[in-house]
């Protein structure tokens, strides 16, 4: 799972403070990840929200009105007004190696901005590659020919950043060579483009996940445990749900409550997702036991055909109830299994459908989602483990 990001440009080219803030506050409430400005409006983003702030470091510019110790940024970019954008022209004997004096000089410079304003410039823009930790480039009458490139040379070195104006351009830029951008910078005043630029990463970011079939061999009344439920702030479709099992090599797809029945409303918050024990599968493709979870973190909610999102945890209710073993057995012949509530309302993904956990049989086949390895505390591990 490639991790992506969009940065929104709302420097003084996009107009003056309040086209400016109309910009920037269209991405704070679609969810943009960076904010690129001039130096002089830091202070003024940070008082809008809560965003990492990229800042366009000037020399030529006194900045009016800040306090004594200003408002520092996560991080500048240099770029702007000089080589970088073509207000300077690169040296007529350029051969790749820029002069980058202005990265060097200050530990907290840590991005370039580069506009592709021919070849000469992928070059300068891959020799800012090794000095800076993001290296945004812009590319003019736009080809993807230019990015192919710096994803293919300098993919690995640093952060890419590419220049886009719609989702469109956002898509593409991500699936280019397909390793993709790391991140784009949208210059773009409409709010709903820029909400369609932030679902395209969210999109990105996701994986998705082979799902498999196992047969069913036994399902047994297994006594009383402490059973969770996991409410998240996410509303989920019918055909979603989370993986969660005993075994970490094993987990098994666990429906949403999202259906209504005769006694019990639907929650579609929610999945009754088993024992306290047991593991679920989190945002990063890591695992956690059910017990640990808590309001604020993350959880992977997946769909029927393998596709996942991110869920964030309301709460974790753990309370005493009767419980079933499901035990279910793989293609290639590996044995797992976990324990579920015996109650009608919890169901998993069978070749009939949507079954509750009452009604499953042994030679049933259902959903699972299987890895090679073991867990741990959460992370896989090339080990044997014996898990029974």
């Amino acid at each position: 799972m490639t991790e992506r990001a969009v940065w929104l440009k709302a420097d003084d080219s996009v107009g003056d403070w309040e086209t400016r803030k109309r910009r920037i506050t269209a991405g704070l409430e679609a969810g943009v990840d960076w904010v690129l400005v001039d130096e002089s409006d830091v202070e003024r983003v940070r008082e809008l929200g809560s965003v990492n702030v990229a800042a366009f470091e000037r020399d030529d510019v006194d900045v009016i009105g800040q306090a004594e110790e200003e408002t520092e940024a996560d991080c500048y970019v240099v770029g702007k007004d000089g080589e970088g954008d073509g207000t300077v022209d690169l040296p007529s004997d350029f051969s790749g190696s820029a002069d980058l004096s202005a990265l060097r000089r200050k530990d907290d410079v840590g991005g370039a901005y580069v506009r592709i304003l021919g070849k000469d410039y992928e070059s300068f823009a891959e020799a800012a590659a090794e000095e800076a930790a993001y290296t945004i480039v812009v590319g003019e009458d736009w080809t993807i020919i230019p990015l192919e490139n710096l994803i293919a040379r300098i993919g690995d070195e640093t952060t890419l950043v590419a220049g886009v104006t719609t989702a469109e351009e956002a898509e593409t830029a991500f699936e280019t060579l397909d390793i993709g951008a790391d991140a784009v910078l949208l210059d773009s005043d409409d709010p709903d483009e820029i909400r369609r630029t932030v679902q395209v990463r969210d999109a990105a970011r996701r994986e998705t996940l082979d799902l498999e079939w196992a047969t069913v061999t036994a399902v047994e009344e297994a006594g009383s445990a402490d059973r969770v439920c996991v409410d998240t702030g996410t509303l989920m479709d019918d055909d979603e749900g989370m993986l969660v099992g005993s075994m970490s090599r094993g987990l098994f797809f666990v429906h949403a409550e999202t259906a209504d029945s005769p006694y019990v409303a639907s929650r579609p918050f929610r999945v009754n997702a088993g024992a306290v024990h047991a593991y679920v599968r989190t945002a990063d493709g890591g695992t956690k036991y059910l017990a640990e979870l808590g309001s604020g973190d993350d959880v992977q909610i997946v769909d029927t055909d393998g596709h996942t999102r991110e869920g964030v945890v309301g709460r974790a209710k753990i309370e005493r109830r009767p419980m079933f073993r499901v035990e279910a057995e793989t293609a290639a012949g590996d044995r797992i299994e976990t324990l579920l509530q015996n109650a009608e309302t919890i169901k998993v993904a069978t070749r009939e459908g949507r079954t509750a956990v009452t009604d499953l049989e042994a030679g049933d086949e259902v959903k699972v989602y299987l890895e090679d390895g073991g867990r741990h505390f959460g992370e896989a591990i090339e080990e044997r483990i014996i898990e029974q």
